[in-house]
């Protein structure tokens, strides 16, 4: 087989049914699988597709251990000789998956692989290309809407959006990787439950001498937070998620910084909920 698209489901059952439509009629040209992991939903509509996709394999997690986990424990059961982890808030758009497993083949030293992604307006969202985050690009991301168009910007704003080129971090909404080669770095960090893990398994194969590539010939809808709700338990994930990289590679190797990036993720986060509570209150 070559080919297992692994999704994590939470409460959004109708966006994964047209996840699941899309990869229907796009991937014909190739042999795959479907694992569906549904990380305990409160809504138990998403059984309802068990007979609409019998071809899909569905697993049900007793309970919510994080987005990490459950692709995990979802990828000990995949055929595939390329994983794709695919959010259920997106949409495939092309009969392009061949184009890009043979791109993925012609790599030598291949990582992983991210593609254009838009919005429902078809706005390009520009987390679809990034840079590492380092002291000077998480300032920009942090505190401007100053977009510098360089190759230290953390939106890689001097690659184009419909380019083919190495980048350092994708998006997990859409990241292709080859199943040997993320079981030898260890698969997705679980200290992560939401946020923050497919920049740390990017910069991951980094290190390890992997190559990652953005690959905007193929574009892909996502329903950017349309399954998210903005409190205080995104915040603190959202932020908790960014402290465990900053703790996990800057600490030791990088103390000064380590103490910039502390100070201003704790900053943004208090702004951050300054801002909720008053959204709240109005």
């Amino acid at each position: 087989m070559k080919l297992s698209v692994i999704i994590v489901n939470y409460n959004v059952t109708q966006l994964l049914k047209n996840c699941l439509l899309s990869l229907h009629n796009y991937l014909k040209e190739i042999d795959y699988e479907v694992i569906v992991i549904d990380n305990a939903s409160t809504d138990s509509s998403w059984e309802d597709l068990i007979p609409e996709f019998p071809k899909v394999h569905f697993i049900a997690s007793e309970s919510n251990d994080g987005f990490s986990k459950a692709n995990n424990k979802a990828i000990k059961t995949a055929k595939g000789e390329y994983l794709l982890l695919l959010n259920p808030d997106t949409e495939i758009e092309g009969f392009y998956m061949s184009e890009i497993l043979e791109f993925a083949v012609s790599q030598e030293n291949f990582g992983c692989l991210g593609v254009r992604m838009h919005d429902a307006n078809g706005v390009f969202l520009p987390e679809s290309k990034r840079s590492v985050p380092d002291m000077f690009n998480s300032f920009e991301k942090l505190f401007t809407n100053f977009k510098k168009n360089n190759s230290k910007s953390y939106y890689r704003s001097d690659i184009d959006e419909y380019a083919v080129a190495k980048v350092e971090v994708v998006t997990g909404a859409f990241l292709l990787i080859k199943k040997d080669v993320y079981e030898e770095i260890g698969g997705l960090d679980e200290s992560y439950f939401m946020y923050g893990e497919d920049i740390d398994l990017c910069y991951t194969l980094l290190r390890k001498g992997f190559k990652n590539f953005y690959y905007g010939k193929a574009s892909i809808l996502h329903h950017k937070g349309e399954s998210t709700i903005k409190d205080d338990v995104y915040l603190k994930r959202f932020y908790g998620a960014m402290d465990i990289f900053i703790n996990k590679y800057y600490k030791n190797s990088k103390p000064l910084q380590y103490l910039f990036l502390k100070a201003g993720l704790w900053l943004r986060h208090k702004i951050e909920k300054i801002k909720l509570k008053k959204k709240q209150l109005s």
